[in-house]
């Protein structure tokens, strides 16, 4: 998977493979797995389930943490768990605001970038760079991302609510 218009994910040559494998495919399915006819662009069903406020960002929310909890468990470093925390983050944060969050998750595609920051981290040779991430630091992770998730939310909602008084007023 080297670009984000990769037609179909390629098989993993890690002896991490079937894992690594189901990750690939599941990053597919989000971000790249229904083509655009007359384009040459793809979509997945990241930004489709964007379009449904709050819950649908929520649920891409998890699915992309999914792959994060995956990877953890493939023993990335704490510099790439950052990088693909940081890919997520500002896909949902940008996300939950009506119209520019759907065009913005159907072009960033945070979790092809997940995938190939972990492709990368599984072919670097060393395996002291492959430690696995201490718990307590996961537990962090998804306790801040639900945080951010629930001020998305409600920031969207919000937003909502002044856009129909304004247009009542």
């Amino acid at each position: 998977m080297t670009n984000p218009t990769d037609s179909k994910p390629k098989p993993a040559s890690h002896p991490e493979g079937s894992q690594v494998n189901r990750l690939q495919r599941l990053s597919y399915l989000l971000d790249q797995s229904i083509p655009i006819p007359g384009t040459g662009y793809r979509i997945g069903l990241d930004p489709i389930l964007g379009l449904f406020p709050a819950w649908g960002d929520a649920a891409g929310a998890v699915l992309s943490v999914y792959i994060v909890v995956n990877a953890l468990q493939l023993g990335i470093s704490k510099s790439v768990l950052l990088k693909m925390l940081s890919n997520i983050l500002l896909e949902t944060l940008v996300g939950v605001v009506p119209v520019l969050g759907d065009i913005f998750d159907a072009t960033w595609k945070a979790n092809l970038r997940n995938m190939r920051l972990l492709e990368a981290h599984l072919d670097t040779p060393s395996p002291a760079s492959r430690k696995p991430v201490n718990p307590l630091l996961l537990v962090s992770v998804v306790v801040v991302l639900v945080l951010v998730l629930v001020a998305g939310i409600v920031f969207s909602l919000w937003l909502l609510g002044w856009a129909i008084s304004s247009l009542l007023n």
